[in-house]
């Protein structure tokens, strides 16, 4: 009688004593996060300089860039592992040094191939922190602060994007507007890549300033670091003890899924195809094209690198936008609106590039758009961006969530995790190859793509608003 009358009160008195330690938990946390979008996005400003120095086609151009999405899936997939056998906290500290090792290894390459293997090792630490700070984050917060607390995994990565084009800007700037202008012995896009190692041990360092999860605490049966965490972060109000034994009934219960749970009469089971589905068409629309080639694209329409990059940054402040915009509305108007809303968005701005590109004169390095096109296109991009951040950018995540029963969540999200990576992969790594056959060509499909996308969410995209977990199942 007691512990029912208590579950209550806790929740009418949620807030914890010290919140502002909670957040900095959780923005220390977040700076996976913060990795993962900086080190997507910063190759952006390497890849033309890339190409010249190691004098490679746009193929090997592809795997350069693309193979950090590799060492994404392998991360992701060893992550939760060693998260469960040597804890959280550790696990970021391996993405830490393995972000740090790429950063310098990609500053200091001697060929084309062993750019790549660093670029591997980083795709690594991508993968095992965009798993593990998500998870980290979801058990340390407060239930009443959880939905916002874990929002600064999505916000630290579009910042991470915008910040890498400001360091790319200001770093091009010191190199008088040349990718390849030598900054204290170093080429400018050597300096780029390198400065990764900064934010890299900034999340070293606060890894060890922020607890391990009660959760893996009580896993191991570290019962009283466990309660002391509990009530650091959720308050002198709530029964510890009572947190502690709710937590390690769970554990018991637990239910780990096989890959057999997935299957159905026809290879996967209806939901779990739904959830690839959405993680692959999010990827097929070509969002990643704009923040890992934008620097490129621009400058073969005739911008020279320094105003390239002004627009890859301004591109990167209208990502953040737009990711405000869907975590205000996500709960208010619904999953299954703000996506349908975002495709439309997206094929519009699609199929106006790829008629500003039809426009597009020259050959090699001398090229260049018609004023007004030219002009349409960067309004177009930022358009495609905005609708892509406050729609699928956000949505998706939402529903991989929430999509799936509760006995085969764990497993569906990832496979459906490792679908997106893979599609990530697909056109990270066709893009330079489809622009020297046709820009035009390449927004048209992605702008199909977009437009699949939106019979894909009416036929099959069950709204999730207002249901809880087990209402899924």
């Amino acid at each position: 009688m007691t512990s029912t009358s208590q579950a209550p009160q806790s929740a009418r008195n949620p807030q914890p004593d010290h919140l502002g330690h909670v957040v900095f938990i959780t923005a220390a946390a977040a700076m996976g996060g913060f990795l993962f979008g900086y080190d997507s996005s910063v190759i952006n400003g390497a890849t033309v300089a890339i190409q010249q120095r190691f004098d490679v086609d746009a193929n090997v151009l592809g795997w350069i860039i693309a193979t950090a999405l590799l060492g994404c899936a392998v991360g992701a997939a060893l992550a939760g592992r060693i998260a469960d056998r040597i804890g959280r906290i550790r696990c970021m500290q391996i993405a830490a040094v393995l972000f740090a090792a790429s950063a310098v290894g990609s500053a200091l390459p001697f060929a084309a191939w062993d750019l790549t293997v660093w670029r591997l090792i980083g795709g690594v630490g991508i993968g095992m922190a965009s798993v593990i700070g998500p998870a980290y984050i979801a058990e340390v917060a407060p239930p009443a602060y959880r939905g916002r607390l874990a929002s600064f995994q999505q916000a630290a990565i579009v910042i991470g994007i915008a910040v890498s084009q400001l360091v790319n800007w200001g770093i091009l700037n010191m190199a008088d507007g040349n990718q390849r202008g030598e900054i204290g012995g170093l080429e400018a896009w050597q300096w780029m890549l390198g400065v990764m190692v900064v934010p890299a041990v900034l999340y070293g360092l606060l890894s060890f300033a922020i607890p391990e999860s009660p959760r893996f605490l009580i896993h191991v049966n570290r019962i009283p670091e466990a309660k002391k965490v509990l009530r650091e972060v959720e308050g002198s109000g709530v029964d510890v003890d009572a947190r502690a034994m709710e937590i390690e009934e769970g554990i018991r219960k637990e239910h780990k899924p096989t890959f057999k749970d997935l299957l159905g009469k026809v290879g996967f089971l209806p939901i779990v195809w739904i959830g690839i589905g959405l993680s692959v068409f999010q990827q097929l629309v070509g969002i990643n094209v704009i923040f890992y080639y934008s620097n490129q694209l621009w400058q073969s329409i005739g911008h020279d690198p320094s105003s390239s990059f002004l627009y890859s940054f301004e591109t990167s402040i209208v990502n953040i936008v737009g990711t405000v915009i869907a975590m205000i509305f996500v709960d208010r108007i619904g999953r299954k609106p703000l996506a349908l809303i975002g495709s439309a968005g997206m094929a519009a701005a699609l199929f106006t590039m790829a008629w500003a590109f039809s426009y597009r004169s020259g050959s090699g390095d001398d090229v260049s758009l018609p004023d007004t096109q030219g002009l349409v296109a960067i309004i177009a991009a930022n358009a495609f961006v905005l609708f892509f951040a406050l729609s699928w950018g956000v949505v998706v995540w939402v529903l991989l969530g929430e999509i799936f029963p509760n006995r085969i969540r764990a497993a569906a999200l990832g496979v459906a995790a490792s679908a997106q990576w893979i599609a990530n992969f697909a056109i990270t790594k066709t893009f330079p190859s489809m622009s020297e056959w046709s820009l035009t060509g390449s927004y048209i499909i992605y702008g199909a793509f977009a437009a699949l996308s939106i019979p894909f969410v009416l036929k099959f995209v069950r709204e999730t608003k207002g249901k809880t977990l087990e209402e899924m199942g």
